[in-house]
């Protein structure tokens, strides 16, 4: 066969290679020619395991230290990131007014940290913006876990720890 031809199956002449099963033909010099479909490899996660331990210690060094519990969500957050980031927060439940969360739309480039009634009063928005302006020069850096850690870490610096006991 020369490049061009069109090849087409006779009864004396097999194209497809039976042995090896469909996709696979014989060529003349005995080499085997392999067709196979593309499958585009399935989205990885955003983090490593090795990012993941550390977004988990933040996370429970962070809740432990000030007994506010501190929440990540990494995902879209839709037409209105506030409302959406709002809602999510209120998704917590009841132990929402003690709770705080930081949501990151990468693909939006916004940035949202929703504090509950009780966690407002031990991190005023001057604290949380400084975390966010510490995430977006980690996140603009291409360091998304650093820049979550960073900001974890910067946010119970802030609430400080918990007088009640």
């Amino acid at each position: 066969m020369a490049t061009g031809e069109l090849v087409h199956s006779t009864p004396d002449h097999v194209v497809e290679d039976f042995e090896h099963g469909i996709g696979v033909a014989r060529t003349a010099s005995g080499r085997l020619s392999v067709a196979k479909e593309y499958t585009p490899p399935a989205p990885g996660l955003p983090f490593t395991p090795v990012q993941l331990a550390r977004l988990d210690e933040a996370l429970t060094l962070a809740s432990r230290s000030t007994n506010i519990g501190f929440s990540v969500y990494l995902g879209d957050l839709g037409e209105d990131p506030g409302d959406r980031a709002q809602e999510l927060h209120a998704g917590i439940g009841a132990a929402s007014s003690h709770s705080v969360l930081i949501a990151v739309s990468p693909g939006q480039r916004k940035v949202e940290i929703v504090t509950g009634e009780d966690a407002a009063r031990r991190l005023p928005d001057r604290g949380c913006n400084l975390a966010v302006m510490s995430m977006v020069a980690s996140f603009k850096e291409g360091d998304l876990t650093g820049g979550l850690v960073s900001a974890l870490r910067m946010l119970a610096d802030q609430a400080g720890t918990d007088t009640r006991s």
